[in-house]
């Protein structure tokens, strides 16, 4: 049901990206406090769609994909983040459930990106 190939590039992509980001904000305070949220959240939904996009086997597969891939970023950055001093550990759970949602919502929107360009590849 899940293509481990597809979730693995998602997942690495999207550790890479939360890791850095929070590198980042470790050195730079004002990363820290106005965009780990919003950017944490916004990696979870680009690699949720990434996946989605990678399979296109349909829109539950593809949010399935999209919250694990999500998700699994998500907290290794924010672990990361905590073991750095940066972030409260009970933001941990918090953090990661979000992040499972917005990677869903994320892989929602990569099969739908996917069907479209089916589409339209049939009528050309």
């Amino acid at each position: 049901m899940i293509d481990r190939r597809a979730l693995l590039g998602a997942t690495m992509v999207g550790t890479v990206s939360q890791v850095a980001m929070v590198v980042i904000g470790h050195f730079i305070p004002w990363i820290a406090l106005h965009v780990f949220m919003f950017g944490g959240m916004m990696i979870s939904a680009t690699v949720g769609c990434l996946y989605a996009q990678d399979i296109a086997k349909g829109y539950g597969r593809g949010a399935l994909g999209g919250a694990i891939a999500g998700g699994v970023c998500a907290l290794l950055g924010i672990a990361v983040s905590v073991i750095l001093g940066d972030t409260q550990p009970n933001i941990l759970a918090l953090g990661t459930a979000i992040s499972v949602l917005t990677g869903a919502v994320g892989g929602i929107f990569g099969q739908m990106s996917a069907a479209i360009r089916a589409f339209a590849r049939r009528k050309s």
